[in-house]
């Protein structure tokens, strides 16, 4: 393989990429059929971190434990024997998963956000392990080789959402990792960080993506490769409707709101780095890596005016309510002080004389669950707080939505498509380039293919 690092990649693979042997070894053939691909960040084996989280987050008996530590074994066993139980590697992940049962039996697990990173952290820590084995047996050579990604990329100790120290990372890329790239291709973990004590932190949900592209940015790759089990972005999520189609390329503004507004594909964080620093993005499938995907990048040859349906769910609708509010300064500045304190970020935001409603993302069995108690909490010290759950947040995204002969026709047809149904807070104006409704979740994906048969299937 080229030692050359000018056209460096870094590729990501995600969980059902890496789901098993077989999985491991087509993304390992997509390495090898390119030479640039010298930094690797993979996720968890399919259904690991879902087994670790019932671990951090669930009351188990030792015998319930046991059985969910031993699904886990199961997963990582069944790769090894594949690739015929290497005695060096079969030591290293019996290590990692006598350390595992270690952590997930203290007392304090359940209340201890800094154990349930650590615990988490062991999937990715696994399946990198495995993953340099099983490319290294598809090469038959030693061409790849397992490197703790804890030791460049670090972090606050904001565990469960932990924010990356961009400078402190960028200086152990280049000491520590570049070096690594010349010689061999590196196998890390995405999602898993670690901050100036020495502790595991996490980067939350979805931090596989925004892992990798902060490894891009640091190592001054020129892209960065997400293989996931879908053929690129779509016009909407392909399992809501069989209409959805593939985007050949879209912008980084563009792709910036379809995550933000739940386009599973890419994480919403992920774009940050890449557009700091000018990285370009390909998503791709692993199960059919030449059957194209879509390029993210600054500048596209075609911006229509609508692009994609995006849908978000386990959505949280928070109104707060004072009388103080009416004619009174102050009133926003300390409900978003309270917000800012409890590390919690708003998608959507209403007013009235009275009253402020916002959403916020609140999947269960996370940590943000526990913020956002914490956070109504602080609320409700100085005015009355109404909460409302099973919402979907729908978003039409384009550009330049609510200006020119395209955007204002069709708009008026977005609404006339979805005024039967009951949406609880509406916004379009502060953006140019997506408008937003707030659903009940249960018919969430029946407006979603409505509206995308509205704009699409003509």
């Amino acid at each position: 393989m080229s030692n050359s690092l000018q056209s460096l990649t870094v590729a990501k693979f995600g969980g059902t990429s890496v789901a098993n042997f077989e999985a491991m070894s087509r993304c390992a053939q997509i390495i090898l059929d390119n030479n640039d691909i010298r930094l690797v960040a993979v996720s968890a084996s399919a259904g690991v971190t879902n087994l670790l989280v019932k671990l951090g987050n669930e009351s188990l008996s030792a015998n319930e434990r046991e059985s969910v530590l031993q699904q886990i074994r199961n997963i990582q066993n069944s790769i090894l024997n594949d690739l015929g139980r290497p005695q060096d590697l079969e030591q290293v992940i019996e290590q990692l998963l006598g350390q595992l049962a270690e952590v997930a039996a203290q007392d304090d697990v359940l209340t201890s956000t800094k154990l349930k990173d650590e615990i988490l952290s062991f999937g990715e820590r696994m399946s990198s392990q495995l993953f340099a084995a099983v490319m290294n047996k598809v090469a038959n050579a030693d061409v790849a080789t397992s490197f703790d990604g804890r030791q460049v990329l670090k972090t606050d100790s904001t565990f469960g959402k932990a924010e990356p120290n961009l400078a402190v990372t960028k200086q152990h890329a280049t000491d520590v990792l570049v070096p690594l790239l010349k010689e061999k291709v590196v196998i890390t973990q995405g999602f898993i960080g670690q901050d100036s004590f020495g502790n595991t932190t996490t980067l939350g949900r979805g931090g596989s993506d925004y892992s990798a592209a902060l490894f891009a940015e640091a190592v001054d790759a020129f892209a960065l490769q997400i293989w996931t089990d879908v053929t690129g972005i779509y016009t909407t999520d392909p399992r809501i409707t069989d209409k959805a189609r593939p985007i050949g390329e879209i912008s980084f503004n563009e792709a910036a709101e379809m995550a933000t507004f739940g386009a599973k594909i890419l994480h919403p964080a992920t774009l940050i780095p890449a557009i700091r620093s000018g990285v370009k993005v390909f998503v791709g499938s692993s199960l059919e890596p030449n059957a194209g995907g879509t390029w993210i990048s600054k500048e596209v040859s075609h911006k229509p005016a609508f692009r994609a349906v995006a849908l978000r769910k386990d959505q949280t609708l928070i109104t707060v309510t004072s009388p103080e509010m009416l004619h009174a300064t102050g009133f926003l500045a300390r409900v978003f002080a309270i917000l800012a304190k409890h590390k919690l970020s708003i998608d959507l935001i209403t007013t009235s004389e009275i009253s402020v409603a916002l959403t916020i993302d609140n999947p269960p069995n996370t940590p943000m669950a526990d913020l956002t108690d914490a956070c109504i909490r602080d609320l409700k010290d100085f005015c009355s707080v109404k909460v409302e759950s099973d919402l979907a947040l729908v978003a039409v995204i384009g550009n330049h939505i609510h200006s020119g002969q395209d955007g204002t026709g069709r708009i008026s047809s977005i609404f006339r498509t979805v005024e039967n149904d009951q949406l609880r807070l509406i916004c379009h104006g502060a953006s140019q380039h997506n408008v937003c409704f707030l659903v009940e979740q249960a018919s969430a994906e029946n407006i979603v293919r409505r509206i995308h048969d509205d704009l699409f299937a003509a």
